[in-house]
């Protein structure tokens, strides 16, 4: 009968003339490999370092400019610079401010992430891919470096933690509380150089926007990849919008796994991450009097349309507490622009907010809401670390879309229901 293989392992087997073997070392063919206006620079250097002269396919490696855009500063300007004139030089994608947005967000829009692929990226959160039923994975700029140059990596074959879920999530339960709650359980190293591999009856309905935010967080435990298997959903986006052929490769029945964790969707409830790390994870309906200076909605984890919906559907004809700053940055043009044409612009507006152009802008701490010493933002990011946004002595609290717009309403962390009743629409 021959090996019985998990997500991980086929894929990497598809891609690889070694032998694959859980902790053995293969050398693996790559589809796509990109980096970003701060890992780009040093890749550059090192690919020039190698003596290296072209990438392997131009039309396979991309520079995508999203951390510091439109540049911050100088620094930030000469960063996108050196990528712009490298990725021209050598023919591969780059695309100007205006036309572009966050990495993990913009790529798989664009058709460059898809089923089956091995997509490498100088991000850790490269992850998100996964939910095209991708092994997509972070690196450091001088492995990527050697991705453009050769088209291949070597990879560690990964264990595998399958996740099952079953039963039927509730509407006030997205991605971003399923995600949340699965790390609570296995806490930020319970997944460690393993593959996440994303099952069962409950996921058939879930949207892709939402599973783009669960793929995106895998690294949150540890993760090498959270991997969904292909189903109707995922194939029906892929074919959509691919911008070449793929083939979905599907776990084998009998797959070894380290783990299966089964889950019932129904026990499942918005959810938060508490200071300082994304394992603190609670009900938001438990968490009490923790007032909040500054909410988030945007980033490669929930600035998606989905996201941009529900988070207005909550906003419409609320307006944000007066001691809060609400910044909303979705994740791409295509996201932006659909969400100006529904309407979900002007009530962010109306609500009290600015909106800025695609940026990861204050995830990282980088720009466009950096916040001040001693100050709480309740955020759609993925890391909540100290300092991850601004000051040491700042906190972050990750929620999804509902729970961020309702702390913007409320000034301080609730269950999105305290505001808007069990009546709510979730269209907006």
């Amino acid at each position: 009968m021959g090996t019985k293989r998990t997500m991980a392992e086929a894929i990497i087997a598809s891609h690889t003339d070694d032998d694959v073997a859980i902790g053995g070392i293969c050398r693996a063919r790559v589809d796509f490999a990109f980096a970003n206006d701060i890992t780009a620079p040093p890749a550059i250097r090192e690919f020039g370092r190698m003596g290296a002269t072209r990438v392997f396919d131009p039309a396979r490696t991309a520079v995508v400019a999203d951390h510091f855009t439109p540049n911050k500063d100088i620094a930030s300007a000469n960063q996108v610079k050196v990528g712009r004139e490298f990725a021209k030089k050598m023919g591969m994608h780059f695309w100007e401010t205006g036309r572009c947005g966050v990495e993990h967000a913009f790529l798989p829009e664009q058709g460059l992430v898809l089923p089956g692929d091995i997509v490498v990226g100088a991000d850790s959160h490269t992850c998100t891919g996964g939910a095209l039923s991708a092994l997509a994975t972070g690196m450091g700029s001088t492995d990527l470096a050697y991705a453009w140059a050769l088209g291949e990596v070597w990879l560690r074959v990964p264990e595998t933690i399958r996740v099952e879920y079953d039963g039927e999530f509730s509407p006030w339960v997205g991605g971003k509380d399923i995600i949340l709650s699965l790390i609570g359980r296995l806490g930020v190293e319970g997944a460690r150089y393993m593959a996440l591999e994303f099952a069962g009856s409950a996921l058939r309905n879930l949207p892709m926007d939402d599973r783009f935010t669960i793929s995106n967080m895998a690294i949150e435990a540890g993760g090498k990849a959270g991997i969904f298997v292909p189903d109707e959903t995922i194939l029906a986006y892929a074919t959509a919008r691919a911008a070449r052929p793929f083939t979905p490769v599907y776990p084998d029945d009998g797959a070894s796994y380290r783990e299966v964790i089964r889950i019932d969707a129904s026990s499942l409830v918005p959810s938060v991450a508490l200071p300082h790390l994304p394992e603190n994870v609670k009900p938001a309906a438990e968490v009490k009097d923790m007032k909040i200076d500054q909410v988030f909605i945007g980033s490669c984890t929930n600035g998606r349309l989905r996201d941009m919906e529900l988070a207005a559907a909550v906003l419409k004809g609320r307006t944000t507490h007066p001691d809060v700053r609400l910044i909303v940055i979705p994740a791409s043009y295509e996201v932006y622009n659909e969400s100006m044409k529904r309407g979900y612009i002007q009530t962010f507006l109306d609500a009290g907010a600015v909106v800025t152009t695609p940026s990861c802008g204050p995830c990282l701490g980088g720009h466009l809401g950096i916040l001040a010493d001693g100050e709480r933002c309740l955020s759609t990011s993925n890391r909540n670390f100290v300092g991850r946004m601004g000051a040491t002595s700042s906190e972050v609290i990750l929620a999804g879309p509902l729970v961020a717009a309702a702390g913007a309403v409320a000034g301080k962390v609730v269950d999105p229901r305290e505001v808007v009743g069990d009546g709510f629409s979730f269209t907006a």
